[in-house]
């Protein structure tokens, strides 16, 4: 653990264990050279000494800010069903993703969290390998992609793109407890004559089904779409919602209505300005 490193003798002795473990390993399975315990020693009292300003009882600090009534917002790293516990395993990242997470990795109670707000965008993205029912491979996918310059921000890889996947979400906003949505790059949809959202899932008998357990049924499924009309006009740089066209209010409301949780902001475009707030989570 961090805090090891400014005791010196207990991590000199922690960092000799671990390393002739791990030299063993290199020098007896990979036929590679060992790696100096004095010269990594040394580099690690250095980086120490820089680090030991900036280290502190984070949790302490947290809950004094709380006790003197300050806000306090927590940011997760990627999406919910990303979750090694709850995503769509074997398509997932290493920890949990969830709101649930803030607690755990923080040590900020959960009963201390007073609102969960859930970003998602106005139509479903995807990096990389896993189930996607609604992913669009036609001119409109593109068009989303394109527009909406879905790349990964840390590989840089194309992202996938289709329509607005409401059984997913609703799994998502279970998991998290949300409190209200951020809707963002509605703009996106902009120029959009007709506007699918999935609202369910069908099994190959045509039935109803629940998203299933395991990733590999996915493949199974086919989604239930309910056409909503485009519009034509910009929302970009809307900065109320009677600013939006009446089409896009109407998407918004019967996202609200499927999801039976409120839409509190609204972005409209790439800038930080670009935003419709309804609800503010710290008001």
């Amino acid at each position: 653990r961090l805090g090891d490193m400014f005791n010196r003798e207990l991590f000199a002795n922690k960092l000799k264990e671990l390393m002739a473990y791990h030299n063993f390993m290199l020098t007896n399975y990979y036929q590679e050279d060992a790696v100096s315990y004095e010269e990594t020693l040394a580099l690690t009292v250095k980086w120490a000494e820089e680090l030991e300003p900036m280290v502190a009882d984070v949790t302490g600090e947290l809950h004094e800010a709380r006790e003197a009534g300050k806000n306090i917002m927590f940011e997760g790293a990627q999406g919910s069903l990303l979750d090694i516990d709850h995503g769509t395993y074997p398509f997932v990242t290493s920890s949990n993703t969830t709101a649930g997470g803030t607690a755990t990795g923080s040590g900020f109670g959960p009963l201390y969290l007073d609102y969960v707000l859930g970003i998602t965008k106005a139509y479903t993205t995807r990096v990389g390998s896993g189930p996607f029912p609604t992913e669009l491979f036609d001119a409109i996918g593109k068009h989303l992609g394109e527009k909406g310059h879905e790349f990964g921000a840390t590989t840089g890889r194309e992202r996938r793109c289709g329509w607005f996947d409401a059984v997913a979400l609703k799994q998502a906003i279970r998991i998290n407890s949300v409190s209200g949505l951020c809707l963002t790059k509605l703009d996106v949809l902009d120029g959009l004559d007709t506007i699918k959202l999935c609202v369910g899932y069908q099994d190959a008998e045509g039935n109803e089904a629940a998203a299933p357990c395991h990733a590999d049924d996915y493949e199974k499924l086919v989604p239930i779409y309910e056409e909503i009309p485009g519009w034509q006009d910009s929302t970009i740089g809307a900065k109320s919602l009677d600013d939006l066209p009446a089409n896009a209010r109407a998407y918004i409301s019967r996202i609200e209505e499927i999801l039976k949780t409120p839409v509190d902001i609204i972005s409209t475009g790439p800038d930080r300005v670009e935003t419709i707030i309804l609800r503010h989570p710290f008001a």
